[in-house]
């Protein structure tokens, strides 16, 4: 038999439940692209392979280099080290991939040290000067995320998203879901 109290100590449990249930039900968030990039963007590594870039950091590439071409960006910063034992950082095989598509070496920078997404930001506002403003160029479901970090980072940023791939993993939308939901919930501690 229940007793009043401890049908008063379930109560909070199953509130927090719901609310979780229904986050995780809601569509993928978005963070609203920006219309007019700040003329530095800042393209957040994922993954290379052997010298290649992954076809998701293909397409973060691939959305920099659009923005760069039609005049927007002046500046790419692309991000990402290496894996123990890898001989390629992401963000080397990034600027080599943007150079063998036409931009020039003047206008890419690599950051090669970092291996998750607030390590991204942090190396990469170090390497530029202080205060500069950046759009990061991330895919659609990462967006939200990084730019919470950026942001709890104090820096100027906003968002230009690639497209996410049909094939995208569910796992990959969950993690980023909850990512966000524990920093909501727990708030940033970076």
């Amino acid at each position: 038999m229940r007793t009043r109290g401890s049908t008063l100590t379930l109560l909070p449990l199953a509130v927090v439940a719901l609310l979780v249930a229904g986050f995780l039900a809601l569509p993928n968030l978005r963070a609203v692209s920006t219309e007019a990039p700040h003329p530095t963007v800042l393209v957040l590594g994922a993954a290379q392979y052997a010298g290649r870039p992954s076809p998701a950091f293909q397409r973060r590439l691939d959305h920099a280099l659009g923005l760069f071409q039609a005049g927007r960006v002046t500046r790419i910063v692309v991000t990402g080290g290496r894996r123990q034992g890898d001989p390629y950082t992401e963000g080397e095989v990034g600027v080599a991939y943007l150079q063998r598509r036409g931009v020039p070496p003047q206008h890419l920078l690599a950051e090669t040290r970092s291996r998750t997404t607030i390590e991204n930001l942090r190396y990469a506002r170090a390497a530029l000067p202080p205060g500069t403003p950046v759009t990061l160029v991330t895919d659609e479901a990462h967006a939200p995320r990084a730019l919470a970090l950026a942001r709890a980072l104090g820096m100027d940023a906003d968002v230009s998203a690639s497209p996410l791939s049909a094939q995208v993993s569910r796992g990959y939308l969950l993690r980023e879901k909850l990512a966000l939901m524990g920093y909501a919930l727990i708030g940033l501690r970076l």
